[in-house]
């Protein structure tokens, strides 16, 4: 089975005062959108979509990723989501989905969602019981995920509707999103 990864780095980071994507990883020093590509990558993902949006004039080059840019990224996470699953090649068979703000997930909590996925795989990590990143939407699944992200929801609305197995990541991660600078 091939596990590809789609990374969703389009947003203006309102809160945060500027795209995400072009941050950097508080006391890392690397461009948040780097830091989550080399997590895909790490986790055996290939291959590897980067949606960019606010900023992508700005980004820099992501090799071994395959870069789309959404121009209607002002509409929410949903036309990222949309536009990423469009561009992935057809041999893929499920997609282990991460934010680009999200960058204490670790390429072993990417491994541990994608292992042993196929087309009607549908998962995502938890955190104290909690639904969080990354999400892993086998091929069968994106159509109707696709249909569903509206707005500044991703495959939320989509996996609410259905039975999705989840994978305990607390152990190896750490799933919060940065929504504001740290000071």
């Amino acid at each position: 089975m091939t596990i590809g990864g789609l990374l969703l780095a389009a947003g203006a980071g309102r809160r945060y005062g500027m795209p995400k994507a072009l941050a950097v990883v508080p006391g890392d020093g690397e461009l948040m959108v780097r830091h989550a590509l080399r997590t895909l990558r790490d986790g055996d993902c290939d291959p590897i979509v980067v949606v960019l949006g606010a900023g992508a004039g700005r980004a820099p080059a992501l090799p071994g990723a395959h870069v789309v840019i959404n121009k209607e990224w002002r509409t929410g996470m949903g036309s990222s989501l949309r536009a990423g699953l469009a561009a992935l090649p057809p041999q893929v068979d499920a997609v282990v989905v991460l934010l680009v703000d999200t960058p204490g997930i670790t390429a072993e909590a990417v491994r541990r969602v994608g292992a042993g996925a196929g087309p009607a795989t549908l998962r995502v990590a938890t955190y104290g019981g909690d639904g969080g990143h990354p999400v892993l939407l086998g091929r069968d699944h994106w159509a109707g995920a696709a249909a569903l992200a509206v707005g500044d929801v991703g495959a939320r609305p989509y996996l609410a509707k259905h039975d999705v197995e989840t994978v305990p990541c607390d152990d190896v991660s750490d799933g919060a999103d940065l929504d504001v600078p740290h000071a």
